[in-house]
């Protein structure tokens, strides 16, 4: 009798203690951090309904569905200058960009030839991607090709990755 009675005040206090548990648990994940406000509803755009009438009476009536209008945003009137602008200035880099990127950043992968990238100075492995062009090899390497990312971002400028594509071109020309 006495093992039966301990057996139930155990499983009675694992019991409370499971209860207890879970109501900390409720509690805390109720009070911590989270917005507690109520989500504002979303603004709504009034729309103007254009009602379009035939010019000519017809035999059929027309069901025309408005589309919402579409406030537009005022133009400015372009002026004409009598010679153009230049295009936008190319930046200006150092005479050893294309190295200091390549050091920095790209001779993880093209050191040991990771991720399929060309070995630095390795022509056979250079020679396909030079035939398609420098252009092609600009644009792969600024915004990715495959398995390399693109190497151009916030940081870094097309400019900078073209010099230092340029610096690994001419490793193997």
């Amino acid at each position: 009798m006495t093992i039966q009675k301990n057996v139930k005040e155990k499983s009675l206090a694992k019991l409370v203690l499971s209860g207890l548990s879970l109501s900390a648990l409720l509690t805390l994940s109720a009070c911590s951090g989270g917005d507690n406000k109520a989500e504002e509803p979303a603004a709504v755009n009034e729309t103007e309904t254009v009602v379009v009438e035939p010019e000519a009476p017809a035999a059929e009536t027309e069901v025309v569905t408005p589309q919402p209008a579409v406030e537009a945003e005022p133009t400015e009137v372009p002026v004409v200058e009598a010679e153009p602008k230049a295009a936008a200035e190319p930046e200006v880099l150092a005479a050893d960009a294309g190295a200091v990127l390549y050091e920095k950043q790209c001779k993880v992968c093209h050191e040991k030839g990771l991720l399929a990238a060309p070995v630095f100075g390795d022509k056979e492995a250079w020679a396909p991607r030079i035939a398609k062009g420098i252009d092609t090899l600009h644009m792969h390497s600024a915004k990715g090709f495959n398995k390399m990312p693109a190497q151009a971002n916030a940081e870094i400028s097309e400019a900078q990755v073209h010099a230092a594509v340029d610096y690994m071109v001419a490793a193997v020309s």
